[in-house]
């Protein structure tokens, strides 16, 4: 037992994260489909196993049979591989290089495949040497088993790197964490094969994910976050007859489109996937200022005088007053920015003639610009007190017309190009 004492505890460890993963994901009604961080504690697991019982077995050579030890190695060794493509799916998933290369999903299977071939045809070739520490195995499958885990890590590192930009924060510092992890332990086991610290970096992996990314808690309350967030816009929208299908739409117009955006290569600076984060947990609170508006201004039936009409302006800057009250110790200094921003600005026009501030061009927040085309959009295509919703044709009309006036061009043609995606936003939401 004392030469895979360590494999054991990291077991023991992998197990209780498993079994309290399975626990909280019962507890909240989440969705039982496996996912890629499921098939993570699966192949951890295993490997794990198959760590301890092939360091058992290299140190007793004289006690397990030939063929029985080769096969268990073979399994080690695939179980190895299979957990670090895992991973580098995982990565590709998370920074969303998978969802766009979906096409070239089996050219990124071809190393694996071949590795796992070479293991298998290998494993009458394996050597078991005396080690310091411990026995060990050497031979080409474990070389090729070495060299496919550096190919994968290396392409995982490249693909962090040049897409952190679609990673969230919190994820960011989890992932380049579980890649220093993963490629130090790899590093030290081929410096020191008789280490058989394998153990150790599964384990690593396994945790550190568990405790950034995939707590079912914490993605829980995220939700009841967002719920709130959605229930008290939605609790405005209704004082001015407005059932909170308005609410719902603009901030999928608004993340359709900011995700459109992006991925035209455009504000690359900006547009991160903390900012699309944020953008679409502000974007609900983009009327809130609404809340201090008069219900004889907010639901009048016909066209607002003058001096109403100033009355109701405020509520950009009203709005954004109670952002900055309400929202200015939550810790999150972006999103409340982004939902200041977007409450004050959304009537802002491109051509500056807009209210409260009168922004011209990019003086006015990209959030703002984005939440402007929403709004409006949607506006136009509803029902109001004061008028009867218009023809969709007509509602992307008065996108087109007002490009360049009150839209800018950039992010006007981008809506427009998504005609069909919009329409469906605007079905579904009616259904």
């Amino acid at each position: 037992m004392e030469y895979c004492k360590l494999q054991i505890g990291c077991l023991i460890a992998v197990l209780y994260i498993i079994f309290i993963y399975i626990k909280e994901k019962q507890r909240f009604h989440m969705s039982r489909s496996f996912t890629l961080y499921d098939g993570i504690l699966v192949i951890g697991a295993f490997c794990l196993i198959m760590d301890g019982t092939t360091a058992y077995t290299v140190n007793h050579l004289d006690q397990v049979n030939d063929i029985l030890n080769r096969v268990l190695h073979g399994m080690f060794l695939v179980s190895i591989d299979t957990l670090i493509f895992t991973l580098f799916l995982y990565i590709m998933s998370e920074t969303g290089y998978l969802e766009e290369n979906k096409k070239r999903l089996l050219l990124f299977c071809v190393p694996y495949m071949l590795n796992v071939l070479v293991v298998m045809l290998g494993l009458n070739s394996l050597e078991y040497r005396v080690g310091s520490m411990s026995n060990y195995s050497m031979g080409i499958s474990a070389y090729t088993c070495f060299i496919m885990a550096g190919v994968y890590i290396a392409s995982a590192v490249w693909i962090f790197f040049r897409r952190w930009r679609y990673i969230q924060m919190h994820r960011r510092v989890s992932i380049f964490t579980c890649l220093l992890v993963v490629i130090g332990v790899t590093s030290y086991q081929m410096a020191v094969p008789d280490a058989l610290v394998t153990s150790v970096g599964t384990m690593m992996i396994i945790l550190g994910t568990y405790m950034n990314q995939e707590d079912p808690a914490m993605r829980e309350l995220s939700r009841y976050h967002e719920e709130m967030v959605m229930g008290f816009a939605t609790l405005i929208e209704n004082r001015d007859d407005n059932t909170g299908g308005h609410v719902k739409r603009t901030t999928r117009y608004a993340a359709l489109l900011a995700e459109e955006i992006q991925r035209r290569g455009y504000y690359r600076d900006i547009l991160t996937k903390d900012y699309i984060h944020n953008l679409l947990l502000a974007a609900p609170m983009h009327d809130v200022g609404k809340i201090a508006i008069p219900d004889a201004i907010l639901q009048k039936p016909g066209k607002l005088t003058d001096e109403e009409f100033d009355i109701m302006k405020q509520h950009t800057v009203r709005g954004g007053e109670i952002i900055r009250e309400t929202f200015g110790r939550m810790g999150n200094e972006q999103y409340m920015e982004i939902a200041y921003q977007i409450a004050r600005h959304h009537h802002e026009k491109w051509n500056g003639k807009g209210y409260p501030d009168g922004l011209k061009e990019e003086e006015i927040p990209l959030c703002a610009r984005i939440m402007a085309i929403a709004d409006v959009f949607d506006a136009v295509s509803e029902n109001r007190c004061y008028r009867a919703a218009m023809p969709m044709d007509q509602c992307f009309d008065i996108i087109r017309d007002g490009s360049g006036r009150d839209f800018e061009p950039i992010l006007a043609e981008a809506f427009l190009d998504m005609r069909e995606k919009v329409v469906n936003i605007f079905v579904d939401n009616k259904r």
